[in-house]
């Protein structure tokens, strides 16, 4: 998934630091992911060590960890009922087609007809199967995060969900196949969280805990809020052109709230070592990000030049620069 934040590129560098500060053996730390996105850090260190925690506000975010880092054991026949799914006689009404495809009349066109139904269509299937106790959690959320992984594959946008493309680009004019969402076997059980992070922070503790917070005013609710709705398949009228719906306003996305929200974090971490990832963009500063760490322990900083994330070709054009810098802020806590 083309991910707005996304460390798939840095997770590299980031297991070199983090176990250069740590150490290599991490087979008995429990690493925390408290905000989650996709999941690629969890997943990144999830055969190392005793346990990952996962946690992130967002519902498509809960499911795709559910299936990333909570399903560590091998579900047995799931290959069957990717089969089915993709088989299934489509529907000829659901919500996605109703109101996010332009053949029901919606005027908005984020999916084809053919893949708003297919979406629909299986969809509606997982609900009555879980309803139905057909399926069990491991089972569910691994063809849930396959629905939301192949729906992506073929929305027609410019990667993020805040506006549709006035004309199907190629890859959605593609017919949606149900593709699997593969996870890591492994033999420890994780935890994901569907929490405020603020909130989560006191109620867990472990070894190592990874902050990747927003760091300017894009709200991670409103780009993405169709893989929400997929992902929620609940029923509410869409708002306006682009069919919202009501979503969380992160205080990390709130210059005027973010330092607070920020050291109550670290204040209330019982976590030895604390790795925030930031970007030279944010709304707080490095100077800043350092004074708040420092009150609490041992400092430390980590810079990365990796290439700036683009949506499409318009994306980002108040900015010149083709890359960006990922600051890496280390705290060991005393």
């Amino acid at each position: 998934m083309n991910y707005i934040g996304s460390k798939f590129k840095l997770a590299s560098f980031l297991k070199e630091e983090i176990t250069k500060a740590v150490g290599s053996d991490l087979s008995q730390k429990v690493f925390c992911d408290i905000f989650a996105g996709t999941g690629i850090v969890g997943r990144t260190f999830k055969k190392d060590v005793k346990k990952v925690i996962s946690n992130d506000l967002e519902d498509y975010s809960f499911v795709l960890n559910k299936n990333y880092i909570e399903n560590h054991e091998e579900i047995v026949g799931k290959e069957g009922f990717i089969e089915e799914l993709n088989s299934l006689k489509l529907i000829d009404s659901g919500f996605i087609y109703n109101h996010y495809c332009m053949g029901s009349g919606s005027q908005r066109q984020y999916f084809s007809d053919e893949n708003g139904k297919k979406i629909d269509t299986i969809r509606t299937k997982l609900k009555e199967w879980s309803e139905r106790k057909k399926i069990e959690d491991d089972l569910y959320y691994f063809l849930l995060a396959s629905l939301l992984e192949s729906a992506d594959k073929v929305a027609n946008t410019a990667s993020v969900y805040g506006a549709y493309l006035k004309h199907l680009k190629k890859s959605a004019q593609k017919e949606l196949v149900l593709q699997s969402a593969h996870f890591e076997l492994n033999d420890n059980p994780h935890e994901v969280y569907k929490s405020d992070s603020n909130e989560l922070i006191k109620k867990i503790q472990g070894d190592i805990l990874y902050l990747d917070p927003p760091y300017n005013q894009r709200q991670y609710s409103a780009n993405y809020h169709l893989l929400n709705t997929i992902a929620l398949y609940d029923e509410f009228v869409p708002k306006g052109k682009t069919g919202m719906r009501e979503y969380n306003r992160s205080n990390y996305c709130k210059k005027q709230e973010v330092a607070k929200s920020f050291e109550d974090l670290i204040k209330n971490a019982d976590f030895k070592y604390i790795f925030l990832s930031y970007n030279n963009e944010g709304l707080m500063s490095s100077e800043q990000t350092r004074a708040i760490m420092e009150k609490y322990g041992k400092y430390d900083l980590k810079t990365k030049e990796y290439q700036r994330f683009k949506a499409d070709k318009t994306q980002n054009r108040n900015h010149t620069a083709n890359s960006t810098f990922e600051y890496l802020h280390i705290l060991e806590k005393v």
